[in-house]
């Protein structure tokens, strides 16, 4: 068993989240303490003109190089904040663009640099290789979603609602199946900020006191990537255009995150038509747990009940960070990251690189 530190920077760009777990890649022993440290107002402006900038960037520019130490500094002290003696650090970084199509993916931030501040090997560059082969790069948490499973009934679906959705499907059998399901909190977020001048819609409370509109969700239901079978992923920005040409600009603030939330819900109900076979439940993970207009979007759009992970006896502030210690052990260790049913990776694969400290 090794001690590691998992550290994921989500694509709703609000902060770094840590958490010590002991693993052997395979098998997940004590899970320990974890913390999440926000992303100060100036990093998050910085990373989301980043964000809309990354197809054109070269890579060599200073803004860049500036914002890679600071998102860097920023999870070394996400490190030393939970206090905790480690062999081993996951480092997924901030991703910035996402084009498998092209055989590209970015994620920013400097191993070197985050095994220097804080002493660790860095287990880094989870996606590269998978993408290299023809995958898609995502999810990689599917793995570790499967161990945490281990004892429950199947199948079972699991989702995180970050800045996009993804899935995972567990069969009785132990198969995986898991793709992006369509825009999640980031298109919402980006909603309330800049038409209600919030950071988020906490707990749905805008969304509550709006109506969704049939026509922009009868439109956007029609994106080809909802019928496109999986293996699929997405970039956080895949849906910005589509939303716009359905006519999400034209609605008040309410009623637009009262969209929002019924298009996050659709896209999921709309995945599940890829699954083999009906889950017994759904386990919801991620900042989407927490809209409550959202989870009663998806308790009304689903066939099975939906609870958030904690039902499981998981913690869903806390899991991907948790996925990241795994991964990095699993790194270590030559173990596949990814697989035919979650990437559509030609093999298993493994992946991933280890940055010693100085």
């Amino acid at each position: 068993m090794l001690r590691t530190i998992g550290l994921m920077s989500g694509t709703s760009l609000d902060g770094v989240d840590a958490a010590w777990v002991e693993t052997d890649g395979a098998r997940i022993g004590r899970l320990g303490p974890r913390r999440t440290l926000p992303y100060d107002a100036a990093l998050r402006r910085d990373l989301r003109a980043l964000l809309d900038a990354a197809p054109g960037l070269r890579g060599d520019e200073p803004e860049l190089a500036d914002c890679v130490r600071r998102l860097t500094e920023r999870h070394a002290e996400a490190v030393a904040a939970l206090g905790a003696p480690a062999d081993l650090i996951g480092f997924h970084g901030q991703t910035i663009l996402h084009r498998p199509a092209a055989r590209r993916t970015w994620q920013i931030g400097d191993a070197a640099l985050l095994a220097r501040l804080t002493g660790m090997p860095v287990a880094f560059d989870f996606r590269a290789a998978d993408v290299a082969a023809g995958g898609q790069g995502a999810p990689l948490v599917p793995v570790v979603h499967a161990a945490l499973a281990e004892p429950l009934a199947k199948p079972l679906a699991v989702l995180n609602l970050g800045g996009v959705g993804n899935v995972t499907w567990i069969g009785a059998d132990g198969a995986l199946l898991a793709f992006d399901t369509g825009p999640a909190n980031g298109p919402l977020d980006d909603w309330v900020q800049r038409r209600a001048g919030l950071p988020f819609d906490r707990d749905g409370a805008l969304a509550a006191a709006g109506r969704a509109d049939g026509a922009v969700l009868a439109r956007l239901l029609g994106h080809p990537y909802l019928a496109a079978p999986p293996p699929k992923s997405l970039d956080r920005l895949d849906f910005h255009a589509a939303l716009e040409a359905a006519g999400i600009g034209a609605l008040s603030p309410a009623d637009g995150a009262a969209t929002l939330v019924a298009i996050c819900a659709a896209c999921v109900a709309a995945a599940a038509r890829h699954f083999p076979a009906p889950p017994r439940q759904w386990l919801v993970s991620g900042g989407g747990r927490r809209n409550a207009a959202l989870m009663r979007a998806l308790a009304e759009a689903l066939a099975e009940p939906v609870r958030p992970v904690e039902a499981a006896g998981w913690d869903g502030d806390a899991l991907e960070a948790q996925a990241f210690g795994v991964l990095a052990a699993r790194v270590a260790r030559g173990l596949p990251l990814t697989f035919p049913g979650t990437t559509g990776a030609p093999r298993p694969l493994p992946g991933g690189r280890i940055q010693p400290p100085p």
